[in-house]
């Protein structure tokens, strides 16, 4: 962390990325989800495409925030408009089984498409 948090700081967004997975998972540091939030939305916010399927999975399961199914899918489909085929085959999870949304086979199965299956 002596070395990530002040490229974090400075607006590296991989450094912001890495800060919010070892504060999450006590890697390093002791477990901080106020800490994890905030380098994880920080990432995302610059456009960095992990992070943005992170903070999605982080609004879809409640974990470390509120859960919030429009926060999630919004995230998800950022990390996908970049070419994050994981986020686009969560948001066919979340739609093949209503997780948080409306349950919608057919748009389960466009994302799905599109993320090569």
């Amino acid at each position: 962390m002596q070395l990530l948090s002040p490229l974090a700081e400075d607006g590296n967004s991989e450094a912001q990325h890495r800060c919010a997975i070892m504060y999450q998972n006590g890697l390093g540091n002791k477990e901080n989800p106020l800490l994890a939030l905030k380098w994880m939305k920080k990432a995302a916010e610059s456009g960095h495409a992990l992070a943005q399927h992170g903070l999605g999975f982080m609004y879809m399961e409640g974990d470390c925030v509120e859960q919030n199914g429009d926060q999630a899918v919004y995230w998800f489909t950022k990390a996908a408009e970049q070419g994050l085929a994981g986020s686009l085959t969560t948001l066919a999870m979340m739609y093949e089984e209503g997780k948080l949304v409306d349950k919608d086979i057919e748009k389960s199965k466009e994302l799905l498409e599109k993320a090569g299956f």
